[in-house]
């Protein structure tokens, strides 16, 4: 009888035990919470010499070419002079990097946010932040809220608009993956096929040539467009921010980057300590407010 109870107690265990198996095996597994935060990797230390760049040692960051004033001075971007070009060696610092110590690399303007591995560690290139653009590739927060503003020829009838209304009739050109374009099409909706351009360079002699009667662009290139390059042309009007979230740009990383945080940990706290409204003072002063376009 004692043997037998014994033989019981042992089928009963591993009955139990099983059941305990197929128990754990089939409830909801713990999953990570999801955030709003940045969507590169997590728990990355931000430490010089321990961030995962392109090149150890060095921090590698893109632009555009030609770079464009105000953004860039003298299509250099690695003299320090310019609001992004103030703005990247800002945030290096802020990552640990000496100027010497931060390499600067050519990329169009539209493939810094298409899909695909990057060469580089950060792009600044006045990309807008969008939900679109972030399936492909990652942003830091905002370091520059933006307008779209239009330029048209002196004396012309797109220089006489006072609203969105006095757009729609007009041909209208802007850059082609961009924002300003996306302003025309939503915005406005000409009813003219509105002219899309590889560059501004192209956007601009349309717009001297007649070829389209008025151009958009954000709001401190329209100012130095019409100051220093196209000075028969005047600054029409800006657009309103759509569905009242601000349009910024944020600098562009792999989609997945280890960098992510760090680099948008470093835009927080330019903008916290005020460095980054010091930048724009120096730089973009002249972009003071024009005629808003209902």
């Amino acid at each position: 009888m004692h043997l037998a109870q014994r033989a019981l107690r042992r089928t009963a265990f591993a009955s139990t035990l099983a059941l305990l198996s197929l128990a754990v095996g089939c409830a909801p597994q713990p999953t990570e919470k999801a955030t709003d935060k940045a969507s590169g990797a997590t728990g990355e230390t931000c430490d010089k010499g321990k961030l995962s760049t392109q090149t150890s040692g060095k921090l590698t960051i893109a632009t555009d070419e030609p770079a464009y004033e105000p953004w860039f001075k003298d299509d250099k971007p690695a003299n320090g002079k310019g609001f992004e070009s103030a703005v990247a060696y800002a945030v290096a610092k802020q990552l640990g990097y000496a100027n010497g110590d931060v390499v600067w690399q050519s990329v169009p303007f539209n493939k810094a946010f298409a899909p695909g591995e990057k060469t580089f560690d950060f792009d600044i290139n006045q990309v807008s932040i969008s939900a679109e653009r972030k399936k492909a590739v990652d942003f830091s927060s905002g370091y520059y809220d933006v307008r779209q503003a239009v330029i048209a020829l002196k004396g012309s009838k797109a220089a006489k608009a006072k609203s969105i209304t006095d757009l729609k009739a007009l041909k209208l050109g802007a850059q082609v993956g961009t924002t300003s374009l996306n302003y025309i099409n939503d915005a406005v909706k000409p009813t003219q096929q509105p002219a899309a351009y590889a560059k501004n360079d192209q956007a601009k002699s349309a717009l001297k040539n007649g070829q389209v009667d008025a151009i958009v662009v954000d709001l401190p290139t329209a100012f130095y467009i019409t100051a220093a390059e196209v000075t028969d042309a005047k600054i029409v009007g800006q657009f309103e921010n759509q569905g009242g979230t601000p349009e910024q740009f944020g600098l562009v990383l792999d989609k997945g980057s280890a960098l992510t945080s760090c680099v948008t940990k470093a835009v927080d706290t330019l903008r916290e300590d005020g460095t980054l409204a010091k930048i724009e003072k120096q730089w973009l002063s002249e972009a003071v407010d024009a005629p808003v376009l209902k």
